[in-house]
């Protein structure tokens, strides 16, 4: 167990601040600069992570919550400088004279920024229990309109990871384009189901204002309304745009997770417990430097609000493991077939590892 505190740590885990002067030079100059942030954000991360390597230390779980100061200090600074990037970019476009090729290339990279880095800032601090952290998560998820996003992530896909009730355990050989779009006509309902359930406990209708999709509208509406302050309907657009990339980018990273891995079902008809090896893990540098350790995600599963920096990594005897960082599998599965070529067969060996007594699949993977 290595001990973590201090700013030196602590700084490789900034990395994402690297993409703040690559959105103002892309904003500013236009042509191929508006490719920098994607190509920082993936293209130099994956560089990064074939030339450092792997790490797999753990930290101790025990270490106090004032030695994390210095990894916190990340996410609770992120909304402001998101909401600057987002609003100063639509602004500037709203007046400039880039063209259509240059404006959808610079919506992209402002959705690395709001995708990439601020959901899965966000996806950390729903996780804790201080009120100004869930709050803080609040606000970066209604700035790219996936507000829903909490409750199915809390409520839904932690317990029921692995089964068809939860929409973004992608199927073995679902392609990521009919996820993609099975995800997003999926989990609105999905959420608000979860809503009313919870609700419905207490005896309350799902319309109370305990709800919280009534504080999900709200936080969107008033980002939409700052879009048009600062560039009028042509404002409004942008803003979807990069929205929309945003969340593609999340659901690649939702895809890669858990692609093809189930959870049993038990005579009793209840599912297995979630055990490590129901989560694709990547022990790989860089790029859990730049996804804040997301990377280690059996152990998230397994103690979700444990902090980012307390993650521990396992040995592929007991979760399966990524060839590449989520930057390069994301790539990869952009392209069903070269995906399929790649993790099916790994798919197979973690049936034949976890579950060598299982023989129908095609029943066992529903």
């Amino acid at each position: 167990m290595g001990k973590i505190a201090g700013l030196r740590k602590a700084v490789p885990f900034w990395l994402s601040l690297g993409l703040l002067p690559l959105a103002a030079i892309g904003a500013t100059y236009g042509g191929w600069t508006v490719l920098l942030m994607p190509g920082y954000a993936w293209a130099l991360v994956t560089v990064l992570d074939a030339v450092l390597g792997r790490n797999e230390d753990n930290a101790d779980p025990q270490t106090a919550e004032a030695d994390l100061v210095w990894y916190r200090l990340i996410t609770l600074v992120w909304f402001p400088l998101q909401a600057a990037i987002i609003y100063g970019t639509i602004w500037w476009v709203a007046q400039s004279d880039l063209g259509w090729a240059e404006i959808m290339g610079l919506m992209f990279g402002i959705g690395v920024v709001s995708g990439t880095i601020g959901i899965v800032y966000a996806h950390e601090l729903l996780h804790q229990k201080n009120r100004a952290e869930r709050w803080l998560g609040d606000l970066l998820l209604a700035t790219v309109l996936y507000s829903h996003f909490r409750t199915e992530h809390l409520l839904v896909h932690h317990t029921h990871v692995g089964t068809p009730r939860d929409a973004v355990s992608a199927r073995y050989n679902e392609g990521f384009h009919r996820f993609f779009l099975r995800v997003l006509l999926t989990c609105p309902r999905s959420a608000w189901e979860a809503e009313a359930e919870r609700l419905a406990k207490v005896g309350r209708s799902v319309w109370h204002l305990s709800n919280p999709f009534w504080r999900y509208a709200g936080l969107q509406i008033l980002a939409l309304l700052a879009a048009f302050a600062v560039g009028g309907w042509f404002g409004v657009v942008l803003f979807g745009m990069q929205a929309f990339f945003a969340v593609w980018q999340l659901e690649l990273t939702n895809y890669i997770e858990h692609y093809g891995l189930v959870r049993q079902k038990l005579p009793n008809g209840k599912y297995e417990p979630v055990r490590p090896h129901h989560s694709w893990n990547a022990p790989h540098k860089a790029s859990n430097w730049l996804l804040i350790n997301l990377q280690r995600h059996s152990d998230h599963h397994y103690k979700p609000d444990r902090r980012f920096p307390l993650l521990q990594t396992y040995a592929e005897t007991d979760a399966p493991m990524l060839p590449m960082g989520y930057p390069a599998m994301g790539v990869l599965a952009m392209i069903p077939p070269l995906w399929r070529r790649r993790m099916n067969p790994r798919v197979r060996a973690w049936r034949r590892q976890f579950y060598p007594g299982v023989s129908d699949w095609g029943a066992a993977g529903r």
